[in-house]
This record gives structure tokens, sequence and C-alpha cells, in this order.
């Protein structure tokens, strides 16, 4: 009798168990649902503002030959200027630069202090686990600036190991460089011509960078001792404008501009009038992938 009856307290005190858990479960689902709900309040709302305040404050170098520089009369401009221009127009927005270095961007726009950043900025793995990121406007890949005497001893990437290389702190091309065993030599936010000086003169060895920029930058200073490397293509990139994380529908904004421009041939006009080349489409030709890099 006492064995029955405790075979019966244990099977109601399994029941009892199963039912606690079931009625758990949809308190559970409903918590969830209500954080998921906060956070899609909380984490989407900036192209609301934008719009109320009639503008946009994105994030620029103002010192990248081709991409975002003042030209002769002062003014800001560039091909990733003038795409941030041409969305800010179609969307009736005005369009405020903030000039800064691009170790700044990122954390600008974590901090509120600008809405978006547009600089050549790769959008990586990495990068999209922090940050919303547009489609690619730009497509390009990675090369080096070398000295045209003697190569700067550089004939491949393996090469770069003991090398100083010109860049700034959190950039992919910098982290290239670390990767081959490289000293990265940071400038803030300099000019063009402090970088490629510095190879010229032998203050550094190299300056790893994207193509169109460093083709650009190289013809600017002719009488500069550098080159582009003529055998190294490696890295295949794409240049997106970074938002902040969550932010959807401002992402989904720009996203349906930037097809427009596609469309009517507006990104690829202002691609040729600064690199001479169609950046706006997926280089052509063998681009070297490199393993093991953890961008």
């Amino acid at each position: 009798m006492f064995k029955k009856l405790g075979v019966l307290l244990i099977i109601g005190l399994l029941v009892l168990v199963a039912c606690g858990e079931e009625d758990q479960e949809p308190i559970e689902s409903e918590e969830a649902a209500s954080e998921e709900t906060e956070q899609e309040e909380i984490g989407d709302h900036l192209l609301s503002e934008i719009q109320e305040a009639g503008e946009i404050t994105v994030a620029t170098s103002g010192t990248l030959i081709a991409a975002s520089f003042y030209d002769d009369d002062d003014e800001l401009t560039g091909y990733d200027v003038e795409v941030m221009k041409e969305i800010g127009e179609r969307l009736g927005l005005d369009v405020q630069f903030e000039v800064m270095g691009i170790d700044s961007m990122l954390p600008a726009i974590n901090s509120g202090r600008v809405d978006v950043a547009i600089n050549d900025i790769e959008a990586t793995d990495s990068r999209r686990e922090q940050f919303n990121f547009s489609e690619p406007y730009k497509y390009s890949y990675s090369t080096m600036v070398v000295r045209e005497s003697d190569y700067s001893g550089i004939h491949s990437l393996e090469d770069l190991e003991g090398k100083r290389a010109g860049g700034g702190a959190t950039t992919i091309y910098s982290q290239i460089a670390e990767h081959f065993g490289a000293e990265v030599v940071t400038y803030g936010n300099a000019s063009n011509e402090a970088y490629l000086s510095d190879v010229s003169n032998e203050q550094t060895d190299v300056v790893v960078n994207d193509y169109y920029l460093s083709t650009f930058g190289v013809a600017a200073f002719p009488d500069f001792d550098i080159m582009i490397h003529p055998d190294l293509k490696f890295h295949p990139t794409e240049q997106a404008i970074a938002m902040p994380e969550g932010e959807d529908e401002l992402t989904e904004a720009i996203n349906e501009t930037l097809d427009e421009m596609r469309e009517d041939g507006t990104l690829s006009e202002l691609a040729i009038n600064f690199y001479e080349e169609d950046a706006s489409t997926e280089p052509e030709g063998e681009i070297e992938e490199i393993e093991g890099l953890d961008l």
C-alpha cells in the first residue's frame, strides 16, 4: 500500500512538473515578443527623424582624392560625396557633411554625431554585425603603392613582412598589411600627399589601398618616386554607405535610391567622371583572394 502511494505521488509530481513547463512557455514567448518589439521601436526611427529635420548628416574625410576631397575652389567633392548629394536630392534632404578621419567615422555613427558615413568604406562581415550597410555603390580591389626605383623590395604579399605600411589604424588595408607582417604607421586624417611622400622618401615602404584611389593618388604627384605595383591585384572589395545597426527603413530608402541611380546611369556617369572608369560595376580579371584574413 505504501509502495503504491509512493508511486502515485511520484506520478503526480511528474504531471505537475510537466504542466508547469507547459504553462511557462506562453509567458516566455510573450516576453520575447515584447523585447523584439521594443528593440524594433528603439532601432528603426532614424529615417523619420531625418525626414522631419529635412537633412542628413554624413561623415567623410575630405582627404581622399577622387572619392572625398576639396577641389581648387575649396569645395568638397568626389565620387562618394556626389553620390551622397544625389541621394539627398532624390530623398528631398539637405546633406550636411562632417569632415573627420576614417578611424572616427564608425564611432561617430554609434554616438549619434552623424547619421551615416561614406568614405570608401568596405562592408565586411564583421562590420555588418555592428552596422547596417547600403548596397554597394562601388566595386574595386586592393593594390599597393611602392617605390618605382626598387618596388620597395615587394614582389608578393608575403614580402610585406617587416615593411612599414602607411595607413589608418582601423582600415581593412592596414589589417591586410599587418596580416602579412608589416608595421602600420598611422597618420590620422592626413592627405594623400603625406602617405605617398613618405613612401617616396623611404620613411615608409608601401601604402596598401584601393586600386582607384591609389591610381589617382600616384597621378597627382608625378615627381614622387612611386608607382602602382604592376603585378599585385588582391582582395576584391565592395564599398557601401554605413548606417546605425537596425535602421532598416533608412537602409531601404537609400537602397531604393541607389537602384534608381544605377538604372538611369547616374552611378556610372559619376564614377567615370571621377575615376575615368566605371567603378560602379565589378572589375574584370583575376583578383587574388586572401585566405585566413578575419575582417
